[in-house]
C-alpha cells in the first residue's frame, strides 16, 4: 500500500488508513481484530480511533490488538476533547481535561507514546493558547509524538497554526475532517490553510455515510439494514437534508463510472478523495472484513484524467452567499476549480 508523509513531523502512514469508531459499537472485540489484521496484512499503518468511541471501548480493542500482535511500523492516532463522562471536567480542551484524556488514552492503548494526538473539535469555551500549551507540554514529556487537530474551520485552523509558531510550540501537523463528493464545503477556507501551511489532511466519511455506495434511493425512505434505517428519528432527518438534486446527479456519476468500470461505487468514490490536493490518508470505516477487503481494492485501480473531471464538475456546490459568490462571480476567483490546478504539496 502506497504511504505518504504526515507533513514534516516524520511519521508516515498509509493512504488508507483505519477507523475505528465502529469497533465497541458496530463490531465486536473478535470482528474488530480481524478488521484489524485484514488491514494490516494488506500492507495497512495508520490507526484511526478517539476516547469517545464507544466511551473507550474502541481505545481499550485497538489496544489488546497491540498488545497481542506488538506491530512495529503502525501509527496510532486517537483524540479528545468530547464528553467523557457528565462532569464539567469530563470534557473540553482544557489542561486539566487533556491532562486527564491522554493517560487515559495511553492505559486504553497500552502504549508509551501516542503518535498523533488530535483535538477532536474547537473548543470556545477554552483559550486556544491554553490547548495548544498543554499539548506542546504532553509533547515535550514524551506522552504524544505529535498533535492535529479535527473538524476546525478554517479560520480556527489558521489561528491555531500562527499561535502554535508564535510560541515555538508543537506544530499542528494534520487536519481530520469531513471529505467526500457529497460534502465538499472544506475547499472553501479549510483545504486551501491546509495547503498553505502544508498540513496532512485525513478525510473521514469518505463515502458519505453509506450514500455514496448507492444503497439510498430517490423517494424511499432509508431501510432498517442500512445506517441511516437503523435510527428512525436521525435517519429521516439525515435523509431528508441530503435528498437534493444535486446529490442524486454526483451518485449517477459515480454510478455510471462504477459500471463502466465493474467496480463498486464505493471505490469510485475513495478513488476521488484520495487522489485531492492535499489529502495524505483516507480514512476507512468498516463493520466487517468484507466491508474493508471492497474498499482496500480501490488502491487496485485508478480513476482517469476525465473521469476526475467529470466527478469534480458534478460534484462542486454552488455557493452563492457572501463573499464566495461575490468573489467568483464579480473578482474572477473560482472557488471550486482552483484545487484542481493544485498539485498535493510534498509533506
Amino acid at each position: 500500500m502506497e504511504s505518504r508523509s504526515l507533513h514534516n513531523s516524520g511519521l508516515v502512514v498509509s493512504v488508507l488508513g483505519l477507523g475505528t469508531m465502529t469497533f465497541g459499537a458496530e463490531s465486536d472485540e473478535q470482528t474488530s481484530h480481524r478488521i484489524l489484521d485484514h488491514y494490516q496484512e494488506a500492507g495497512g499503518r495508520f490507526i484511526d480511533t478517539a476516547d469517545v468511541y464507544s466511551q473507550g471501548v474502541s481505545e481499550e480493542i485497538v489496544g489488546s490488538w497491540l498488545r497481542a500482535n506488538k506491530p512495529r511500523d503502525v501509527v496510532v492516532a486517537t483524540k479528545a476533547r468530547f464528553a467523557m463522562g457528565r462532569g464539567p471536567d469530563d470534557r473540553g480542551a482544557g489542561k486539566g481535561h487533556l491532562n486527564r484524556a491522554v493517560d487515559a488514552s495511553l492505559r486504553r492503548l497500552g502504549v508509551e507514546v501516542i503518535d498523533l494526538y488530535q483535538i477532536h473539535a474547537w473548543d470556545p469555551e477554552v483559550p486556544i493558547e491554553e490547548t495548544l500549551g498543554t499539548l506542546d507540554s504532553l509533547v515535550s514529556v514524551g506522552k504524544v509524538r505529535h498533535i492535529g487537530v479535527s473538524n476546525f474551520t478554517g479560520w480556527q485552523l489558521e489561528r491555531a497554526v500562527q499561535v502554535s509558531a508564535r510560541n515555538d510550540w508543537a506544530p499542528i501537523v494534520s487536519l481530520q475532517p469531513q471529505y467526500n463528493l457529497l460534502s465538499r464545503e472544506i475547499e472553501l477556507d479549510v483545504l486551501p490553510a491546509c495547503l498553505e501551511h502544508g498540513l496532512g489532511v485525513l478525510p473521514w466519511s469518505p463515502l458519505g455515510g453509506g450514500w455514496l455506495t448507492g444503497k439510498y434511493t430517490a423517494g424511499q425512505r432509508p431501510l432498517g439494514h442500512t445506517r441511516l434505517g437503523e435510527d428512525p428519528g436521525r435517519g429521516v432527518e439525515a435523509y431528508d437534508l441530503r435528498n437534493t438534486r444535486r446529490t442524486w446527479d454526483v451518485i449517477e456519476a459515480v454510478q455510471a463510472i462504477s459500471e463502466r468500470r465493474g467496480v463498486p461505487m464505493s471505490q469510485v468514490a475513495l478513488n476521488w478523495v484520495r487522489n485531492r490536493p492535499g489529502v495524505t490518508s483516507v480514512l476507512l470505516g468498516c463493520r466487517t472484513v468484507e466491508q474493508l477487503r471492497e474498499n482496500l481494492d480501490s488502491l487496485s485501480w485508478n480513476l482517469d484524467t476525465e473521469e476526475m473531471k467529470s466527478l469534480t464538475e458534478i460534484s462542486a456546490p454552488g455557493i452563492s452567499t457572501y463573499p464566495y459568490g461575490f468573489l467568483e462571480h464579480n473578482a474572477g476567483v473560482d472557488i471550486w476549480e482552483r484545487l484542481g490546478t493544485r498539485t498535493r504539496p510534498a509533506l
